[in-house]
C-alpha cells in the first residue's frame, strides 16, 4: 500500500507541448491505491518516511510526533500544510508538529521545496513541506477496500487500519482510520527508555460531486487524536492531543486555450494539546499546560498557459488564534493557585498573493521565476496577557502589522543524460507567536526559560542552490547544494537579573535578533543497478551553519549517509541496509548542545507479495538495530537513545 521515492532537485520533466511543470523539487511517495513490495516497512510513521528525504532531517523528543528540520532549520523557519492547509501546533515545546495529525492510511505524497521558491502558501526561509491526502477520482462505478495490519517488538507496538473507497462517474468517496498503540521502547542493550508509551487514531474521509462536465466539489475531513503519549527527552508528557481539520473544494477546468484550471479551498481546524506530569515521580510542582489553535484560511488557485510558458497566480489567507496557559499548583494547598498565559491569545491574520511563470528557453532549458507579497499581523487579544509582557516592554502595543516579501528564480538545463540548474532567492518571516509573544517558555534542552520579543524585526534570507544529475542506464547520481545568509537571525540571549519561572532553569533568556547567520548544505543520492532485479542506492549529506561570529549553529547535520541494497524479483523483495553519522564535532555548546560520537546501524527485511481472486497481500518482516546498537544522534533531544534491535511484521490486504 505504501512505498517512497526521492525524485530530487531535478526530478520535473520538461514537455514542450504540454508544459506540465510544477515547482517540486522532492517528492516522497507516502501511500497509494496499491501494495508497494519495495518499502522496506510499509506501516511506518510519517515522521519515518520523510526522514529519508535528502533534505529532511528529524528532531526527536520521544518515539512519537518528531518535528521536521528543512535545510536544517526548525519549523519557525519553514512552512507545513496539508493540501495546502495552513496548520499551527497547539504546544509551546512543539509536540504536536503538523505531521503528526496525518496517517500513512490518508496521505498520498509529501511535496519538498527548498527556500523561497515555497512560498506558495505563506512566506518561508528554509522552504516548504506540503503533506497531499490520497485523491478521489471520478469513473466506472468500484469498489476498492484496503486492510493494514503491523506488529513491532521493540515497543509492543501494534497498528491496525483499513480503508474504503467508492467512485462512478458523477461521485465519489473514501474512509480511512489508523490506530497505533505502543509501549516504553527498549534502546541497546536492552535499555528501557521510560515515558515512551503512547496511543493514536486516526480517522479520514473524503467526498467529490461531479457539477458538470468541468466542474466538481470535495469536502475532505481528517480527525486525529492521540493520548497517554511519553516524552522521555522532556519534563513533561502529553494527556491530549487533538485535531480536527475540515475543508471545502470547488474545482474548475475551464474550457480555454490559455486558462487550465481554477481551485478555490475554504477550511478550518481546531487542535487541542494538553501536558501532563501527573505520571513523572518527583514533580516539584504540578502544572497544567493547556494550549489551543484555531485557524480559518482559504486559497484560490488560478493556472494559465501560453505559448512556451506556465503560469500560477494563488491568492491566501487565513485567521489563527494561539492561545496557551500554565497553572502552577503549590504543594501546600493553602497557598494560592499561580496563572499565567504562555501565549496570550496571539490573533495572526495572514493575507498574501504569489504568482509563478515557467517558461521555456528551448527545448532543453527553462527559467523559473516566482514572488509572493503578504500582509501580516499579530494582535494580543488577552489584556492579561498583554498586561503581562508590557511588564518587560512598557512600550508594546496590541497589535503589529509586517508586510513580508520573497522572489526567487532558478535556471534548469536538461540533456539526455546531464541535469543541471542553479537559483536563488530573497525571503523573508516573522517571528513566530513563541518568538515574538511567549511569556516564560521553558527550553529543556538549555535549560532556560524563554521570553519572547514583539519589537523583532522581520528576519530575512538570501539563498544559492545548484543542482546536478547524471543518469544512464543502470546508473543515476543526483547533486544538490544551498547556502543561505539570514539577517537578523532570530535566537535566544540570557537576559540578566531575572529569576527563571521553572525550578532548575539556569535562568532566562530573551528572543534577540543576531545580525546574521549562514546555513550550508549538501547532499548526494546514486542509485546502481547491479542486475536486472537488483539495486544499489546509496545517500550522503553534510550541514554546516555559523552565525556572524563563526559560532556553531545548533542541530547541523554532521556527515550522514544511508545505503541500501534492494532485491526485487516478480513477488519476492528483500533489503540490507545500513545508516549512520559522523561524531558531531561542531556542537553549539551555547545552545546547550554537545560532541555525540558516531555510530552505524544495521537493518534487513524480506517481504512477498501474494495476488488471487482480485486480491493482493503483502507480507513484511525484518529488524532494525540488527546488532542492538546503544546510541544517539546529533538531533536527539537531551540525548535520548534510539530504539534497540526492533523485530516488526507489517501486513497489507488490498481488494
Amino acid at each position: 500500500m505504501c512505498s517512497i521515492i526521492s525524485v530530487g532537485a531535478f526530478a520535473q520533466q520538461i514537455d514542450a507541448d504540454s508544459l506540465n511543470v510544477h515547482n517540486i523539487q522532492e517528492v516522497v511517495v507516502i501511500g497509494g491505491h496499491a501494495v508497494s513490495a519495495k518499502e522496506s516497512k510499509p506501516l511506518s510513521s510519517i515522521d519515518e518516511y520523510l526522514q529519508k528525504s535528502s533534505k529532511i532531517e528529524m528532531i526527536k523528543r520521544g518515539s512519537y510526533a518528531w518535528e521536521p528540520l528543512l535545510n536544517n532549520m526548525p519549523t519557525e523557519r519553514t512552512v507545513v500544510t496539508i493540501d495546502g492547509m495552513r496548520i499551527f501546533g497547539a504546544c509551546t515545546d512543539k509536540m504536536d508538529p503538523v505531521t503528526s495529525y496525518v496517517e500513512v492510511s490518508n496521505l498520498s505524497e509529501a511535496e519538498i521545496v527548498s527556500g523561497a521558491q515555497g512560498s506558495e502558501h505563506g512566506n518561508t526561509i528554509g522552504g516548504a513541506i506540503n503533506l497531499r491526502r490520497k485523491l478521489g477520482e471520478f469513473g466506472p462505478q468500484k469498489w476498492d477496500f484496503a486492510l493494514n495490519s503491523g506488529f513491532e517488538s521493540v515497543n509492543q507496538q501494534k497498528i491496525y487500519g483499513g480503508s474504503a473507497a467508492y467512485k462512478s462517474p458523477v461521485f465519489y468517496a473514501d474512509v480511512s482510520g489508523m490506530s497505533r498503540s505502543a509501549e516504553n521502547y527498549f534502546a541497546g542493550n536492552h535499555t528501557e527508555v521510560p515515558f515512551s508509551q503512547y496511543k493514536k487514531i486516526n480517522l479520514s474521509g473524503n467526498a467529490g460531486l461531479k457539477l458538470g462536465s468541468n466542474q466538481w466539489v470535495e469536502t475532505s475531513l481528517i480527525y486525529d487524536k492521540a493520548t497517554n503519549v511519553g516524552y522521555p527527552a522532556l519534563p513533561m508528557d502529553v494527556s491530549l492531543a487533538e485535531a480536527f481539520i475540515g475543508s471545502l473544494k470547488y474545482r474548475l477546468v475551464p474550457v480555454s486555450d490559455y486558462l487550465t484550471g481554477w481551485e478555490t479551498k475554504i477550511y478550518y481546524n481546531n487542535i487541542t494539546h494538553r501536558m501532563d506530569d501527573t505520571q513523572r515521580p518527583s514533580v516539584p510542582i504540578h502544572m497544567d499546560m493547556p494550549g489551543w489553535s484555531k485557524t480559518y484560511g482559504y486559497y484560490s488557485q488560478l493556472t494559465a498557459e501560453l505559448p512556451d510558458h506556465h503560469f500560477k497566480f494563488n491568492l491566501n489567507g487565513f485567521s489563527n488564534l494561539s492561545t496557551a496557559e500554565m497553572t502552577m499548583y503549590p504543594a501546600n494547598s493553602a497557598e494560592k493557585l499561580m496563572f499565567m498565559y504562555t501565549w496570550p491569545q496571539v490573533r495572526t491574520l495572514f493575507q498574501g498573493v504569489y504568482l509563478e511563470d515557467h517558461f521555456l528557453l528551448s527545448s532543453k532549458s527553462s527559467l523559473q521565476l516566482s514572488g509572493s507579497l503578504g500582509f501580516h499581523s499579530n494582535k494580543v487579544e488577552s489584556d492579561f496577557g498583554l498586561n503581562s509582557l508590557q511588564i518587560f516592554y512598557p512600550e508594546m502595543a496590541a497589535q503589529k502589522n509586517r508586510l513580508l516579501k520573497s522572489v526567487a528564480a532558478k535556471y534548469r538545463f536538461e540533456g539526455k543524460q546531464l541535469t543541471f540548474g542553479f537559483g536563488g532567492g530573497f525571503s523573508d518571516r516573522a517571528p513566530s507567536v513563541s518568538e515574538g509573544y511567549g511569556f516564560y517558555l521553558f527550553n529543556s534542552f538549555e535549560k532556560y526559560d524563554y521570553i519572547g520579543n514583539p519589537h523583532l524585526k522581520n528576519e530575512s534570507s538570501i539563498e544559492l542552490n545548484a543542482f546536478a544529475g547524471l543518469k544512464s542506464e543502470g546508473f543515476s547520481a543526483d547533486l544538490s547544494a544551498s547556502y543561505f545568509h539570514i539577517s537578523d537571525y532570530i535566537v535566544g540571549k540570557v537576559l540578566g537579573g531575572l529569576v527563571p519561572m521553572t525550578i532548575g532553569a539556569h535562568g532566562v533568556k530573551q528572543y534577540e535578533a543576531l545580525d546574521f547567520a549562514t546555513i550550508f548544505d549538501a547532499s548526494l543520492t546514486t542509485k546502481v543497478k547491479l542486475l536486472q532485479f537488483l539495486e544499489w542506492t546509496n545517500q550522503l549529506k553534510y550541514a554546516r551553519g555559523k552565525d556572524f561570529e563563526k559560532k556553531n549553529l545548533p542541530f547541523m547535520s554532521p556527515f550522514s549517509y544511508r545505503s541500501s541494497l534492494l532485491f526485487h524479483r516478480n513477488k519476492l523483495s528483500a533489503e540490507v541496509s545500513a545508516m549512520g553519522n559522523s561524531k558531531y564535532n561542531d556542537f553549539a555548546a551555547e545552545y546547550g548542545e554537545s560532541e555525540t560520537s558516531a555510530f552505524a546501524v544495521f537493518n534487513a527485511n524480506i517481504g512477498y507479495q501474494f495476488g488471487f481472486n482480485g486480491m493482493k497481500l503483502l507480507t513484511k518482516i525484518g529488524v532494525e538495530n540488527i546488532f542492538d546498537k546503544l546510541y544517539t544522534t546529533y538531533s536527539d533531544w537531551n540525548k535520548i537513545p534510539r530504539p534497540g534491535r526492533n523485530f516488526y511484521l507489517n501486513i497489507n490486504v488490498n481488494f
